[in-house]
């Protein structure tokens, strides 16, 4: 084991955490008034923790920073009624990738038309279901679906449409989640002429109406200048299309992927900046373009869901081998694969007690059969971290149970939404039952 011998402050641990953490005795915390060792108690672990304050505020913030853009929440970071039902209330549109995400944000309540469709591979039944509750935007990704959407709206029907183009730009923080370049699954390429001649076919289908383009450069993005450069090249687009068909497109899609901390110290895209940034150069392209400004569609979702969420797990073992030291918890890649996938890092805390031992480096892992089951590589806790502790982890409300598993049976954790001293439960812990129930055959 390696001790640490100067413990980052408290303070510097707590950047990013939710807002509304505070610590009012040594080694207990609470988020949106709610303790967490009180929670883990009352719900059990592997429990998920989201402060609502926090979803609501960056939702604002993004409002804010873009006062003439349409902000829409990408689901597919962590979706569930009430996370529709916030973003709703704070005047977002949602980003959904299937059916599924789409009918359950319907049957809560979100407006229809304040929906965009994505997907590289709609179903039938995706485009029938957008079709059917009336989505705003069905965002076009390969040609083949210009002809299925056609038919699917009918002679006599209407919708609106957007291009996804692919800029030809790399951006994001690990190869398996940059989207902006020619050598993955999405959208249509720019450099090789696919997105015009899409753009034309579609222009050929009167009842479907383009609005506009749309890009995604990837995820984990840290800097503004990969978005400039987008900016720029569709605006090149745009410009050729005026000058091929005299079409003048309102909308302009930039996606999402804005970069967070999950750890202290780590880097983050500047918000402020890029929105401004963002402005002038879109203005700055349209002007020497000739043609008016679009209206920008901003997608962020781990952005505003990732750090309002909490993970809080119970120590099973710990196991030393050689000079390695592996904290074992009750959750691990079934409920948050990120890790084994991108081998992303993690700052858990030691939570319901507090200790004087000296900060240790260890790895804390999961209880799935597979050795890639690490939840956080090279973390720094107690040296006397013991079974039946608890550890929380923060920056957990994207991507951890929207790509939950199956794996082993377990069944994925519960959902509890905190906010002024109050816990309820929004999701609930998936039982054996529920998993015994879809065996149906023998």
């Amino acid at each position: 084991m390696t001790t640490v011998h100067e413990p980052i402050t408290a303070a510097a641990e707590l950047a990013v955490w939710p807002a509304s953490t505070t610590e009012p005795r040594p080694g207990d915390l609470t988020v949106g008034g709610v303790p967490l060792a009180e929670a883990a108690e009352r719900f059990g672990t592997p429990v998920y923790l989201l402060d609502e304050a926090e979803v609501r505020d960056r939702c604002r913030t993004y409002r804010d920073a873009f006062p003439d853009a349409d902000i829409v929440y990408a689901a597919k970071a962590f979706l569930c009624r009430a996370m529709a039902h916030w973003t709703a209330e704070e005047g977002l549109g949602l980003d959904v990738c299937s059916a599924g995400e789409l009918e359950l944000a319907v049957t809560t309540g979100f407006p229809a038309e304040r929906i965009v469709l994505h997907g590289n591979a709609k179903s039938p039944r995706d485009l029938d279901t957008a079709l059917r509750l009336g989505v705003g935007r069905v965002v076009i990704d390969s040609p083949s679906e210009i002809a299925r959407l056609a038919a699917a709206v009918g002679p006599d029907g209407h919708q609106k449409v957007m291009v996804r183009v692919v800029p030809g730009i790399s951006a994001g923080g690990h190869e398996k989640i940059r989207t902006g370049t020619d050598d993955q699954k999405f959208g249509l390429s720019i450099a090789d002429g696919y997105a015009q001649h899409a753009i034309t076919r579609i222009l050929d289908q009167p009842q479907l109406e383009l609005t506009g383009l749309h890009c995604h450069l990837g995820s984990q993005i840290t800097s503004v200048k990969p978005y400039l450069g987008a900016v720029r090249r569709l605006v090149g687009l745009m410009a050729r299309l005026h000058e091929q068909h005299g079409l003048v497109l309102p909308e302009l899609d930039l996606g999402g992927g804005h970069g967070i901390a999950y750890r202290p110290g780590e880097p983050a895209l500047d918000l402020t900046a890029l929105a401004r940034k963002v402005r002038a150069e879109l203005a700055d392209a349209c002007t020497t373009a000739g043609l008016p400004v679009p209206r920008l569609i901003i997608e962020p979702g781990r952005a505003i869901a990732g750090p309002a969420g909490i993970a809080v797990y119970r120590v099973l073992s710990v196991k030393r081998t050689g000079e390695y030291v592996f904290v074992a918890v009750d959750g691990g890649m079934s409920d948050n694969p990120r890790p084994a996938l991108y081998g992303v890092r993690y700052a858990p805390r030691l939570i319901g007690r507090h200790s004087t031992a000296d900060r240790a480096r260890v790895t804390v892992v999961g209880r799935h059969c597979e050795a890639g089951d690490t939840l956080a590589a090279d973390a720094e806790l107690p040296a006397d971290v013991r079974p039946g502790d608890l550890l929380a982890v923060p920056v957990a409300g994207a991507y951890h149970l929207s790509m939950a598993s199956g794996y082993n049976l377990v069944g994925r954790p519960p959902v509890v939404a905190v906010r002024d001293g109050s816990a309820r439960l929004l999701v609930r812990r998936e039982s054996l039952e529920d998993i015994r129930s879809r065996d149906v055959g023998l």
